[in-house]
């Protein structure tokens, strides 16, 4: 197996990732981050608003463009009520943050094996894959700027300029502006600039002066047109937009500087190994690269103080962090490749055991949970391949950690992490409260009723993807709604209070047609969410 991987690196992780992320890609419901940017690339392509976005028909420039482009042109192939469609690319982005993972580690260590671990952990790593649906720019954003951190390496270890990897690196810097503006150049290149300098130097720097000032200007170039752009056609709401999300930085989600202490747990499968290579003194003598090991420590306990000193801070901010780790984590688990076989001290040997022993006990305790806890068919198809597939990798796992068979255990790992995607997303099926029920077939209804849909007080973004297409919102001034020309028309509500509902009845008749409900999750679990309920109302003027 590790022979293969080692004669065909990319193409083995690129498949890996298709294997494990395409079967299922439209399982799992929208989400919130999910539905703005398809409703925004579904606005795209239905009124040619590529440059001044759009979503349900009002300016969104909150982020930039580049991602829901990516989304619009994959749903001119797969349709645009294709979430497969939509979420297409994001896969593509991981491939590459696993492909660029391998190449930038091979360029440092010169070790394919080495640079293959790397790898997979960063695929492997739980936000990884959770960002790509729960903040779609993220990866987009970060994926492309670790291109380029890859050519700033070729660039700074040449003695002479590299103009091919200059262009490359201006490039893709500008690419990962047009994703998210400057939050990976500060959450990811910055903390990669001063762990290198602190590591390997800056050699030659000033010969390379030339082709610093082109990837600055480049990247400006790619990256800013668009803000421009905007700023120049509808500088007042670009205006008000940008000095609500500034002032987010400093009012919103502040929370304290040790928040993200624990940002090592976001890599899921591997928060022990994750957690031990942070232990700089116990591993320092213990790598096979020690350069190499302090520059990958330094990068990530950069970027996680770097992110600790904005106030606003959330748990998926710190998805760039993953990529540092993934690396670091690499060294230990590296580490124990070479030498746990012949590991004797119990304070070495023990979190191996622990940490493998664990995921090969939850592998094949799965099944069981999955039965008593969510209460699944035992005659469910997928419930016996899921339940055969868990067992067998948790009893493999568990076979070759006794044999201190730390590669094949690793592997196992990898592929229990995979399975879960392959085999376990379509069990979300079985799930599902059966009280959900969708708003497709709303819109044609309407259209059959010759009505128009409007949005009475706030409406889920969830909720306007599902339906299809744009909900205008009745308008509020000086606290008195400006209700609609029609004699009769159609209101969707989230949820409607007393004071509200005199209010409509006192100039219109109103009448309860349906409920929708896009929850997957049964009401009283705290998966619940309220705000993807709503009623569907029909008001005719009196």
């Amino acid at each position: 197996m590790l022979k293969t991987l080692k004669k065909y690196p990319i193409l083995f992780l690129s498949l890996f990732v298709a294997m494990m992320l395409l079967p299922n890609l439209d399982t799992l419901q929208v989400t919130i981050m999910e539905a703005r940017n398809f409703i925004t690339a579904r606005e795209m392509l239905e009124n040619d608003n590529w440059i001044l976005t759009t979503m349900n028909g009002e300016a969104r420039y909150q982020k930039p463009p580049l991602p829901t482009w990516l989304s619009a042109l994959s749903t001119m192939i797969f349709g645009v009520k294709s979430i497969f469609g939509m979420r297409l690319p994001a896969v593509f982005m991981v491939m590459i943050v696993g492909n660029y993972m391998f190449y930038l580690s091979r360029s440092i260590l010169k070790s394919r094996t080495h640079s293959m671990i790397n790898a997979l952990i960063v695929i492997t790593s739980f936000y990884v894959i959770g960002i790509t649906i729960e903040a779609p720019w993220d990866i987009f954003a970060h994926g492309f700027m670790l291109i380029a951190i890859y050519n700033l390496y070729k660039l700074f270890k040449k003695e002479g300029n590299n103009w091919k990897a200059t262009m490359h690196a201006g490039f893709f810097i500008g690419l990962s502006i047009l994703c998210k503006g400057p939050v990976s150049i500060y959450a990811l290149l910055l903390p990669f600039l001063l762990a290198y300098g602190f590591t390997f130097k800056y050699k030659h720097i000033k010969s390379k002066g030339l082709a610093i000032l082109s990837i600055i200007a480049s990247a400006l170039i790619i990256g800013g047109w668009w803000y421009l752009y905007v700023r120049l056609q509808d500088p007042e709401t670009f205006k008000t937009i940008t000095s609500k999300e500034t002032g987010n930085w400093t009012s919103y989600n502040v929370r304290p500087f040790y928040y993200y202490w624990s940002f090592f747990t976001q890599s899921g499968l591997w928060t022990i190994p994750a957690f031990i290579s942070l232990l700089y003194p116990y591993l320092k003598t213990r790598v096979s690269h020690y350069k190499a090991y302090k520059f990958s420590f330094l990068w990530t306990v950069l970027a996680v103080i770097l992110l600790s000193i904005i106030p606003e801070k959330k748990s998926r901010y710190l998805m760039p962090v993953l990529i540092p780790l993934a690396f670091n984590i690499g060294f230990y688990v590296e580490y124990l490749f070479r030498r746990f076989k012949t590991l004797k001290d119990k304070r070495e040997t023990v979190p191996v055991y622990f940490n493998f022993g664990l995921i090969a006990l939850v592998a094949i305790a799965l099944p069981i949970v999955l039965f008593l806890v969510f209460e699944i068919e035992l005659h469910n198809p997928w419930f016996i391949i899921a339940s055969i597939m868990f067992i067998a990798i948790g009893t493999y796992m568990i076979i070759q950690l006794v044999k201190k068979h730390i590669k094949n255990v690793f592997l196992s790992t990898v592929f229990f992490f995979a399975s879960v995607f392959v085999f376990g997303l379509p069990l979300s099926d079985a799930l599902k409260s059966e009280d959900y029920k969708s708003l497709s077939s709303l819109k044609e209804e309407n259209e059959l009723r010759g009505l128009k849909l409007y949005a009475f007080n706030y409406i889920a973004p969830e909720t306007i993807w599902d339906y299809g297409d744009v909900i205008d919102q009745i308008p509020k001034r000086d606290n008195a709604y400006i209700f609609p020309l029609e004699k009769e028309f159609g209101i969707l509500v989230n949820d409607m209070t007393e004071k509200e509902e005199v209010l409509l009845k006192a100039d219109h008749n109103l009448k309860e047609i349906s409920t929708y409900d896009l929850n997957q999750a049964k009401k009283g679990t705290k998966q619940y969410n309220k705000r993807l309920f709503s009623t569907y109302y029909i008001l005719t003027k009196k």
